[in-house]
């Protein structure tokens, strides 16, 4: 009985059990982030076969005298629809996995235009050809995918239930509001060149966008994880950060569309593309390091690991986008190169000339 109650052998009990609830709590948190990841990426590749269909349906009307005759079509409300479906996905991934760990999963999405791209191409090349016209490509490609895959496994733990009280805790975190000050004042001297100076390099505006982005991303984490748990029975939108949260992703979405459409009348989407994805992913981690203190408690190795996925997948990006072509007024889907009648025309025009002279 003595031995029983002896505090020696009650303390040898207790490092099992302590142990047992951390694995629990780690493979908890590598199944959450599995399941933000899983929803980002599907998210980000619904998206892209969106956009791709709605451009393959404005092609097939190019020609029309009605211009939202579109509208009309099929292929054009499915990819509305599919949109929306990917952009609900994305939208869902923040509230279950770190913000560092998601933001750089949109390199899904040039991946998987660079493959619609590849398989619905236009032209008719010979295998010498194509694989000299889009090895750039397929490299990319391949580089995005093991980047992603580094990003998947040695991603952030970090899991907090986004609760009012924790948003408003690290909202009034000293490192938040010095990020914020910091933030605040590149952007209003990048902005004040840019309109006063006219300072209107790639570099600017992207990084115009990419500071907004970066709000935009904290604030899509704030809302999506209080919604989560408001469906999940523990009620958080009766906190006043909730609609605070919700204004300035509202805002800073806003302003952000109206910079890159900016860029894309003066650029090439191709180069906003790789660039854009660049800045962007750099700024979001950022915050996100700064604001829900993704990074905190990990290792080197995992910190190293991460930042080379990081690099691997910016390399990557660059690849796919610096081998497009650059976007032309109209192009038809059916290339007008390869019909016979063009080029028996050619000919013809050919024969005359030269038998005037």
């Amino acid at each position: 009985m003595e031995g029983a109650n002896n505090p020696d052998l009650q303390l040898q009990q207790l490092p099992p059990t302590s142990t047992a609830v951390f694995v629990n709590e780690v493979s908890f948190s590598y199944k959450e982030n599995l399941i933000g990841a899983l929803l980002a990426i599907f998210g980000h590749l619904v998206v892209s076969i969106a956009l791709n269909l709605q451009k393959y349906s404005h092609i097939r009307l190019a020609g029309s005298k009605d211009p939202r005759a579109y509208f009309k079509t099929k292929t054009w409300w499915l990819g509305l629809f599919l949109m929306l479906l990917g952009e609900l996905g994305v939208f869902s991934s923040y509230a279950f996995a770190p913000l560092s760990l998601i933001v750089p999963l949109s390199a899904v999405s040039v991946i998987a235009s660079a493959i619609i791209g590849i398989i619905f191409i236009k032209e008719k090349w010979k295998p010498k050809d194509f694989l000299r016209r889009y090895v750039l490509s397929f490299v990319g490609c391949g580089l995005a995918i093991i980047g992603t895959y580094l990003l998947v496994t040695f991603g952030p733990n970090s899991h907090e239930k986004m609760t009012g009280e924790n948003i408003t805790k690290h909202l009034v975190s000293w490192p938040f509001l010095l990020y914020m000050l910091v933030e605040i004042i590149v952007f209003c001297l990048l902005l004040y060149f840019y309109k006063e100076k006219n300072v209107n390099y790639i570099v600017v505006i992207l990084l115009l966008v990419a500071l907004l982005g970066s709000m935009t991303v904290v604030t899509v984490k704030a809302v999506a994880g209080m919604l989560v748990l408001s469906i999940q029975g523990n009620l958080q939108l009766d906190y006043p950060i909730f609609y605070v949260m919700l204004v300035c992703m509202v805002a800073t979405a806003i302003y952000q569309a109206a910079f890159l459409s900016q860029a894309t009348q003066l650029y090439d989407s191709s180069l906003i593309a790789s660039v854009g994805y660049i800045l962007s992913t750099t700024v979001a981690i950022t915050a996100g390091a700064t604001f829900y203190l993704d990074f905190m408690g990990e290792d080197a190795l995992h910190i190293c690991m991460f930042a080379l996925g990081c690099l691997v997948a910016f390399l990557g990006v660059f690849l796919i986008t610096r081998n497009r072509k650059k976007a032309i007024p109209f192009e038809p889907y059916i290339s007008m190169d390869a019909m016979p009648a063009k080029i028996q025309i050619g000919e013809e025009v050919c024969r005359i000339y030269t038998t005037k002279e």
